[in-house]
């Protein structure tokens, strides 16, 4: 509780009333009403909290920079991690899936295709993991200092931004190593990523008031994230999978759904802006299965929705729970 008064002066001359203790019948509300005593860390106004964060932003992003250097700074190869991580979980994913079970077959320049995949899908994955434990691992600042909550996850986001912006230097070289020409194509891929990047924040701060009060979330998003994987068309591509006569093709329900996941949406927008061979194969495929297969304009409308609608909800979600977070 806080006074908008002084009780007294250095001098000793009194500059308010002071308090007296609580009737025997009063409540702590009605005697707080009295003296105007309020709550320190009662949730501001949406108007006012916006503002609070928006001052904040060179905190976000400083602290968004230490912590990113901080966590390699353990090992021998240190920020070199950033970019060994998501190219040895491509090597991988190439092994067995590219090889061993032959999930290439119909794609060209399989190699950038699955790259981008990883890049991307990580971008969002990462976020979603980080996202739940940032209230969680940053409970004494929480307790010692008063400052808007939401600066935490959006920290996270701008963590995971950074990383991205470090593998997209060796996903372009792959992919130019490859022979993709530069086309005004690769331009609209910014776009991409900053819609990518608000659907990351809207998702992080979601996560992140669940992993504040239910710790065990942590334990389950392994298992739901490699669920997530196998069903955005990381390491396969979901339009050759719809083809007629296929197994997708007989529940075009199911099909729809996957099309529609926000995963597979900026994955397969990523490729389509990046890949040239792989975009003239897609427009084929939409010729030929126009029934089947999503066009361009409607993986951009889904990229669209997905990003505000995560982006405004995720925020108002994480908002009302403002004044609980460090509690208990």
């Amino acid at each position: 509780m806080s006074h908008p008064e002084r009780l007294g002066s250095p001098g000793g001359e009194s500059v308010g009333t002071i308090a007296e203790p609580p009737h025997v019948n009063e409540s702590l509300s009605d005697y707080a009403a009295r003296y105007g005593l309020r709550q320190s860390a009662a949730r501001p106004p949406l108007r006012k909290y916006l503002q609070q964060v928006w001052a904040r932003r060179n905190f976000i992003w400083a602290f968004a920079s230490a912590k990113n250097i901080s966590m390699y700074t353990d090992s021998r190869l240190g920020q070199l991690w950033q970019l060994l991580t998501p190219l040895l979980n491509a090597a991988v994913y190439y092994l067995i899936f590219g090889l061993l079970l032959n999930t290439s077959r119909g794609i060209k320049d399989f190699i950038p295709f699955l790259v981008t995949g990883v890049f991307l899908f990580g971008f969002t994955q990462r976020s979603v993991t980080s996202g739940a434990k940032s209230v969680g691992d940053n409970l004494s600042l929480i307790r010692a200092l008063h400052f808007p909550r939401a600066t935490l996850p959006l920290a996270i986001a701008v963590v995971e931004l950074q990383q991205l912006l470090l593998s997209l230097v060796v996903l372009f070289a792959i992919i130019m190593a490859w022979g993709e020409p530069i086309t005004f194509n690769m331009v609209l891929f910014i776009p991409v990523v900053a819609l990518q990047l608000m659907f990351n924040v809207g998702i992080s701060m979601v996560m992140a008031r669940l992993g504040a009060f239910n710790r065990d979330i942590t334990q389950l998003l392994p298992f739901i994230m490699r669920t997530w994987l196998y069903m955005s068309g990381v390491i396969f591509s979901l339009p050759v999978m719809m083809k007629p006569g296929s197994k997708l093709d007989r529940y075009p329900v199911i099909a729809r759904l996957l099309e529609a996941n926000p995963a597979h949406v900026y994955v397969e927008l990523s490729r389509n802006m990046l890949l040239g061979e792989y975009r003239e194969s897609m427009r084929e495929q939409v010729a030929l299965h126009k029934a089947t297969t999503m066009p361009m304009s409607q993986l951009w409308l889904y990229a669209i929705v997905w990003a505000v609608v995560m982006l405004v909800g995720g925020f108002m979600f994480f908002y009302r729970a403002e004044e609980r977070y460090g509690r208990g």
